[in-house]
């Protein structure tokens, strides 16, 4: 039995248990969904922070953050230590960072907490040092999708995502992974079938790389349609629009971003972004100028350029003076203060 809950008041029933045998089922029927009675006096939707109160600016700079491997002994200068890559965590939300998908990114689906920032995390070339199972089938707690639930668990209202470039084959071509990564809310991008240098092809094995590509994800996951990609080695092949766009063996591709090597932060999604040419921020072993500590450094120094969310998925709130600096195209939900 459910008790209707007192006016005013919000009653959420997580679980219903059937404990009788009726003609239509039995105790073995699935549990139903949880069921919620809200007062009308409940639904009051909790009224938004004036933009200047959290200084807000939905036009600022985006750090993409850009990692290989994540392991104890880094090879490469793209790769990333776990402790380092935990380390590098906590600093974003200790400084108010809340993830959000490349493919959320270019969208303008930045929907976090006002006062907070967004930052993309980015994996590329689909290793075991991201993402492997253990033996009793659960997530590697040593991999970087391990550290990153890990994370949710101690700090839910951080809710890590990320966007993953794979390749033909990925993750020691363990079947589980990609279904997993979609079901648990991961963005599972294009990298080409083999990781090649594009500017080394003509236009059919470009082609043939992206499409092949985005065939393999999809299949492996039925229903999931791929929306960005990462340029191997960030070069572009020679006919550049072949990396938006183009079909080979009857699959047709169409990415709404595709992203670089290096060497900034990104434009806000609202403002100048160019969709086929988004740069990233390297996280590695070496600290140059270029690296995630410079930027973030510079962006702590500069909070005024960093893009600041009003917590209002539907208006972009921006200090009166940047206000031309918005892409018409977003024009109607423009909220200058």
């Amino acid at each position: 039995m459910v008790r209707r809950a007192a006016i005013g008041a919000r009653v959420v029933l997580s679980a219903l248990m059937f404990a009788t045998v009726s003609a239509c089922g039995s105790a073995a029927d699935p549990v139903p969904a949880a069921v919620e009675i809200v007062s009308a006096s409940a639904t009051t939707p909790t009224p938004m922070p004036d933009p200047a109160s959290v200084g807000a600016n939905e036009l600022g700079l985006v750090p993409i953050l850009m990692y290989h491997q994540v392991t104890p002994a880094p090879a490469g200068e793209y790769d990333q230590t776990p402790e380092k890559f935990r380390a590098e965590l906590e600093r974003l939300y200790r400084e108010n960072y809340r993830p959000v998908t490349v493919a959320d990114y270019i969208a303008g689906r930045i929907n976090i907490p006002a006062g907070t920032h967004p930052v993309v995390l980015t994996f590329d070339d689909s290793t075991v040092t991201q993402l492997r199972f253990a033996e009793d089938g659960k997530v590697a707690p040593d991999t970087a999708i391990g550290i990153l639930e890990e994370f949710r668990a101690r700090h839910p209202d951080f809710a890590p995502t990320a966007t993953l470039y794979v390749n033909n084959d990925p993750f020691a071509d363990d079947g589980r992974a990609l279904p997993w990564l979609a079901a648990h809310g991961y963005e599972i991008g294009a990298h080409t079938a083999n990781h090649a240098n594009l500017a080394s092809l003509d236009s059919t094995g470009v082609q043939r790389e992206l499409a092949a590509n985005v065939r393999a994800i999809e299949s492996a996951v039925p229903g999931y349609r791929v929306r960005t990609m990462a340029l191997p080695l960030g070069i572009f092949p020679r006919e550049r629009g072949l990396a938006t766009a183009g079909s080979w063996d009857g699959e047709p591709y169409t990415f709404e971003a595709v992203l670089l090597v290096g060497a900034e932060p990104a434009p806000s999604p609202f403002g100048r972004v160019d969709p086929a040419g988004i740069p990233r921020i390297r996280s590695g072993r070496n600290e140059v100028d270029f690296a995630a500590a410079y930027w973030l450094d510079r962006l702590d120094q500069h909070p005024d350029q960093r893009f600041t969310s009003d917590g209002n998925p539907n208006k972009i709130s921006v200090p009166e003076q940047l206000a031309d600096e918005l892409n018409p195209r977003w024009r109607d939900q423009l909220n200058p203060y």
